[in-house]
């Protein structure tokens, strides 16, 4: 019998689940999702390969506690750095700042590892369910901010960190990306609290584009 080193085999037990997924975080981190395998886990740990089993009956239940554990706590992160800000505008700015900010963080890189691997629906499912949460945090601030069509400005704004986060990832300065990205953004939505100047100032071009083809047919005529 394996020897307890806990005061209970119950925390016994949480202490070895606890290993096993921080050892999963490694090689993932390290190696990618290729290298999370059972028998690297075992090593990892000091645990025979059958005892990794009793915890994970397969690699795809690994990956899915890690979903269950590191993608809430993701988002959490997010959403503590806009819960500490007042104004709707800079809200959006920590909804940017924060995600690109995690990108060096391991959990980043483990959820990157994780989706490049052959996943299952349930892991699949957790991983869609948390890219959906991250982008409500900012449907309120756009809404605050009286945009007609919040849910489709965040999606468009979540698209502009995801760009932002592969170029970090490619090696561009971090810093510089998250200037510019901000600055899009922020610039968007300033743009985007006066829908109706910017339909009527449309309007207003579409309006002259008119008059000037008119006066040209005018003087061909002439």
């Amino acid at each position: 019998m394996p020897k307890i080193r806990a005061a209970s085999v119950a925390e016994h037990r949480a202490m070895q689940h606890a290993a096993l997924l921080d050892a999963a975080r490694a090689l993932l981190d390290e190696g990618g999702f290729a290298a999370l395998t059972f028998p690297a886990l075992a090593e990892r740990t000091g645990l025979a390969r059958s005892s990794v089993y009793e915890y994970f009956r397969s690699r795809a239940a690994v990956v899915e506690e890690l979903c269950a554990v590191d993608l809430p706590a993701w988002v959490a992160e997010v959403e503590d750095a806009m819960a500490a800000v007042d104004d709707p505008a800079g809200k959006i700015a920590a909804y940017v700042q924060r995600q690109l900010e995690l990108v060096g963080d391991r959990t980043h890189r483990v959820v990157v590892a994780i989706s490049t691997g052959e996943l299952d629906a349930n892991a699949r499912e957790r991983i869609r369910a948390a890219h959906g949460r991250i982008v409500e945090l900012v449907v309120n601030a756009l809404d605050d901010l009286g945009h007609p069509d919040p849910m489709l400005v965040a999606s468009l704004v979540q698209g502009m960190v995801d760009a932002a986060v592969r170029r970090i990832e490619c090696g561009a300065d971090g810093a510089e990306v998250t200037a510019a990205t901000l600055g899009l953004v922020l610039g968007g939505v300033a743009e985007i609290r006066l829908p109706a100047a910017v339909e009527e100032s449309s309007e207003g071009a579409e309006g002259a584009a008119d008059g000037a083809e008119g006066a040209t047919e005018t003087q061909a005529a002439v």
